[in-house]
């Protein structure tokens, strides 16, 4: 038999430094042997740190979406479900930490997964968590994608889906790709039409929450709400 390739004796110790000090890999070795795990016939770290120089960190490679991920020369569907495993991973981890809590005292939680979850992606979404009686999570969904459209369309099935939901409150929250988080007056126009839907029907919006990269505003401790 030959001689093994270079990069199977790398992964070997790779994979020791990996189980004695999980947070001892650098970047690059983190994608690279996670990529190993999913293209087990190839030298991985290439790849890992193509993906760093077009994405610019762990957190934004594994947020990047698949369009964009299969333009990196040699990356196809099975390394990209391996990054989207890991970010669905790390994102069920972090909601966990408030999932069966009252949101309103599990913030600084809650503001970890959305950071997380919406800093990093580079199209602007609109989601809205539906709240019951104790502030618990019910249902956290997608409500668009793009600018955030001020119609009564997009006010009214707000508030529809919260009375199918029986929520009780709903928290809005959006990103915004520049990196900014500072609220636009489309924002504060469009909160203060849902707040005032809302309150009309006893369901109460407790805040509208702007991420911008790692950043955040609040409308409630902006006083906007």
């Amino acid at each position: 038999m030959g001689d093994m390739p270079d990069h199977v004796g790398h992964r070997a110790r790779l994979r020791s430094r990996l189980l004695d000090d999980p947070g001892g890999l650098a970047d690059y070795e983190l994608i690279e042997y996670l990529l190993a795990l999913a293209i087990p016939r190839r030298d991985t770290k290439p790849l890992a740190k193509a993906l760093l120089r077009e994405f610019g960190s762990v957190a934004q490679v594994v947020s990047a979406d698949p369009d964009s991920l299969r333009r990196i020369d040699g990356l196809g569907d099975t390394g990209i479900a391996a990054l989207k495993i890991a970010q669905a991973t790390s994102l069920r981890l972090l909601k966990d930490e408030f999932r069966d809590k009252p949101l309103l005292s599990s913030w600084d939680a809650l503001l970890d997964w959305l950071r997380a979850d919406m800093g990093p992606i580079d199209i602007e979404r609109v989601r809205v968590l539906y709240l019951n009686s104790r502030n618990m999570l019910i249902r956290d969904e997608l409500a668009s994608e793009g600018s955030i459209d001020q119609s009564a369309i997009y006010v009214r099935e707000v508030i529809k889906r919260a009375l199918e939901l029986g929520a009780s409150a709903i928290i809005l929250v959006h990103n915004h790709p520049s990196g900014s988080p500072e609220p636009s007056r489309q924002d504060i126009a469009i909160t203060k039409d849902i707040a005032s839907a809302a309150a009309k029907l006893g369901i109460a919006l407790h805040d509208h929450i702007v991420i911008g990269g790692s950043d955040y505003r609040s409308f409630r401790a902006m006083g906007l709400l």
